[in-house]
């Protein structure tokens, strides 16, 4: 999502939550404001709680059973939660400044998850320049349209990028939604361009917590979806790999994240939000743009 329409929901969202305490309760405004924060927060909680119980429903074996380990990721993934969306795509200026495409070295490009925008890879960029990449990242907008309105616009990413980079191809790399995205892209346009291509937790079966999602980007996320059905034959036509969270509260049965004729490989047990702050989730995406791992 861009960083002005997050700003605006959540004034409207604590603007709301203000006025409901001011009209039920003779509290002070500080108190009310206070007040309009924990119900924020508050049902930020209730709604991650959601993901992961719909998660264990769901669950693919290797999901994680311990009580107490369940809930150090559901801590974790909360806490990502917030950050991400409280203060990383509000102020997506200070995070992620305008992408550097004169340094040389492998060419990365980045694309984020449903509700999400490019902010949400600072870190990993940071990474991914560190080992030698030239990384770029585009955010996909309006947020809830339908995926393939959403390929024209990486694909002028592409274009964009490999003409200012210098870059004949790139490799892609995909978080969740993104990974979708990615695909439909090469399945229309092939792969001149694209040299390599690395899944993060992407639904390519299709994700049971769609089914609670708004937009139409949601619908044909969902299992069996009729956009899925058509993308399921089709082959990417470059490298793959399809990295699967074992642990993901988002993308379930946690095995619809495997692409049949991709090098499968499972990340450590992590949230969904959280594997994009997690350090050896970073290790494993720059060894696979970097020397073509996990192996």
């Amino acid at each position: 999502m861009q960083p002005i329409s997050v700003l605006l929901w959540l004034a409207a969202e604590l603007a709301t939550y203000h006025f409901l305490a001011s009209a039920l309760f003779d509290l002070p405004t500080s108190h009310t404001l206070l007040a309009a924060f924990a119900v924020l927060l508050v049902s930020r909680a209730l709604l991650n709680a959601g993901t992961w119980r719909l998660a264990a429903r769901h669950a693919s074996p290797g999901y994680p059973r311990n009580v107490g380990r369940r809930l150090w990721l559901m801590l974790q993934d909360y806490a990502a939660y917030l950050f991400t969306f409280l203060l990383v795509v509000p102020l997506e200026a200070l995070w992620m400044p305008a992408d550097r495409l004169d340094r040389g070295g492998r060419v990365v490009l980045l694309v984020h998850g449903y509700g999400c925008s490019r902010g949400v890879f600072w870190l990993l960029r940071r990474r991914l320049e560190a080992a030698g990449c030239t990384v770029a990242s585009v955010s996909l907008f309006p947020p809830f349209i339908s995926l393939g309105r959403m390929v024209p616009q990486l694909g002028e990413r592409i274009d964009a990028v490999c003409r200012e980079s210098g870059a004949r191809r790139l490799t892609l790399v995909g978080h969740s939604m993104g990974g979708l995205v990615c695909r439909s892209y090469l399945a229309r346009h092939g792969n001149d361009k694209v040299q390599a291509l690395i899944t993060l937790a992407t639904p390519n079966a299709g994700s049971e917590l769609a089914r609670y999602g708004i937009g139409q980007n949601a619908r044909e996320m969902e299992p069996d979806s009729l956009w899925l059905r058509d993308m399921r034959d089709e082959k990417t036509g470059v490298p793959t790999i399809a990295l699967r969270n074992p642990a993901d509260n988002y993308v379930m049965p946690q095995d619809n994240q495997q692409l049949p004729g991709a090098h499968n490989a499972d990340l450590p047990p992590v949230g969904h939000l959280a594997m994009l702050y997690h350090p050896s989730v970073g290790d494993i995406i720059v060894d696979a743009c970097t020397q073509g791992g996990p192996r």
